[in-house]
Formats: C-alpha cells, sequence, structure tokens
C-alpha cells in the first residue's frame, strides 16, 4: 500500500497591503508637515523683503530709472537687499549720528547766510547709522571749476573739525547737472565731479590731518539727479557735493560723552 504522501498548506497572508498602505500614509504625513512649515512664513519679515525690493527696483520713492535715491526707504540700509541680514542700528548710534549732526550745525551757526532764491549752502541728512552733508556747489565752486572759494573754507572747516575726531570713513561724492561743461580743462562732467570731490577730500586731510585711509572721493558726474535738469533751481541743486560718514555697529559710542 503506497504511502499517502502528506502536503503541509501553505498559509497565504491577505493582509499584506497594509505595510505599503503604511508608508503612503507616513509619506503623506511627511509631505503635509513640510507644506505646513513652508506655509508660516514671518509676515512682517516678508513685508520688509517685498519693499525693500520695490525699493531696489525703484517702485516707490524718490528715485527712477535715471535717479537712485540713497537716504529714503526701508529698513534694508540705504536700500540695498543685500545687507537685509545687517543688524539695525541701536538707539544709541542713532543718538550718535543725530548728535553729530546738531554739532555741526551749532558750528555752521552765524557762517551761513542762506538766499530765498538759491538751494541750501548746506544740507544734512540722518538714516540709521549714516551722515549726509550736501555742500551746494553753487556756492562752494565757481562754475566749471573745482578750487574752493576762499570765502567758504570756513564753512569746510567747521564740518571736517567735527568729522575728524570720530576717525570713521569718509565718503566724498561729486554730482554734477546734466549741462555740457565748455570752455574748462575738464573733459566732461565725471572729470568736473571727480575733481571738486578730491579737491574737498584734500582740502580735508592737508588741513585738519585726516588719514587719507579714511577717505574717498568719487565723480558722480550728471547720473545722480535729486532735481530736475529741466529747469535753472533744479540744475543748480544737482550740482552738489555730498560727505557720506557711516557709524557701524562695532562702533557704537555714547554722543553725550562729547
Amino acid at each position: 500500500m503506497a504511502k499517502k504522501r502528506e502536503h503541509a498548506e501553505e498559509h497565504e497572508n491577505h493582509e499584506r497591503w497594509l505595510v505599503s498602505y503604511a508608508d503612503f500614509v507616513t509619506l503623506l504625513f511627511a509631505f503635509f508637515v513640510v507644506m505646513y512649515s513652508v506655509s508660516r512664513v514671518d509676515q512682517k519679515r516678508m513685508i520688509d523683503v517685498v519693499k525693500a525690493i520695490k525699493f531696489a527696483m525703484h517702485f516707490k520713492g524718490t528715485g527712477g530709472a535715471d535717479q537712485i535715491p540713497i537716504f529714503e526707504g526701508p529698513i534694508s540700509e540705504g536700500g540695498c537687499v543685500t545687507n537685509m541680514g545687517e543688524e539695525r542700528p541701536n538707539n544709541q548710534e542713532i543718538e550718535a549720528v543725530e548728535a553729530v549732526r546738531r554739532r555741526i550745525e551749532k558750528r555752521l551757526k552765524g557762517l551761513l547766510l542762506e538766499r530765498p532764491d538759491s538751494p541750501p549752502t548746506v544740507l544734512m541728512h540722518t538714516e540709521g547709522r549714516r551722515l549726509m552733508i550736501r555742500l551746494s556747489a553753487s556756492h562752494f565752486f565757481d562754475p566749471s571749476q573745482a578750487a574752493i572759494r576762499p570765502e567758504m573754507i570756513p564753512v569746510l572747516d567747521a564740518i571736517a573739525l567735527e568729522l575728524a575726531q570720530f576717525r570713521r570713513a569718509i565718503r566724498i561724492e561729486g554730482h554734477t547737472d546734466d549741462q555740457t561743461a565748455a570752455h574748462t580743462r575738464f573733459r566732461d562732467n565725471w572729470d568736473l565731479s571727480a575733481s571738486r570731490a578730491a579737491a574737498v577730500a584734500s582740502y580735508m586731510q592737508g588741513a585738519h590731518h585726516i588719514d587719507g585711509k579714511l577717505l574717498s572721493a568719487v565723480g558722480q558726474g550728471s547720473t545722480r539727479p535729486i532735481a530736475d535738469n529741466g529747469t535753472a533751481q533744479g540744475r543748480e541743486v544737482n550740482r552738489r557735493v555730498e560727505l557720506v560718514l557711516e557709524i557701524k555697529a562695532q562702533d557704537a559710542f555714547d554722543a553725550m560723552a562729547r
């Protein structure tokens, strides 16, 4: 009698699909967690970034395709979106810059006799750590010339005496209107604006012993107008030399101590 062969019956797993389903649910959960975390944007920071981008693209402010505003704009320090990561000025730094501006104004009192039909001889703006001193070229220079008028030397002395004590970097920018400089030794407005900026820097270094490494002079020609070149008044405003002093975060000082 042949032996009956026994076949072991294999158990079929009908719940194998649960493993794939569980993996799918886990991945789906992770996906929604990531989407949720991305969607939680710092609204205030985002608004600041949007403002900075608009300002850099000249959609807001006094700028435009032919103007680059320097001292107006969002908290991006001069309108540059690459500065968004910089540390913001604290109250001590802001007060320090304001104190410098007030002391210069005090020194200039009595030296300036303003005319109602001309731009201010000296105009100052502050923004954060930055102080800008705008010198009217119509007062400081003869037409199409780069030599500082002798009567304006005391005004420049008052400004330089105050700036020299801080040992901060000073950027000096020369600007002109869009009229061609004719019958002069200068090739063009680039040459004229650079020579005026260099004249101011040279005087500050020679007369007040400011370290030349702290001074930089650049000519912008007519590329940075702040007024309409279509009018005589606008052209006079555009002819200027600007001194920019910036106090860095690590150079903060107590303004009231001076």
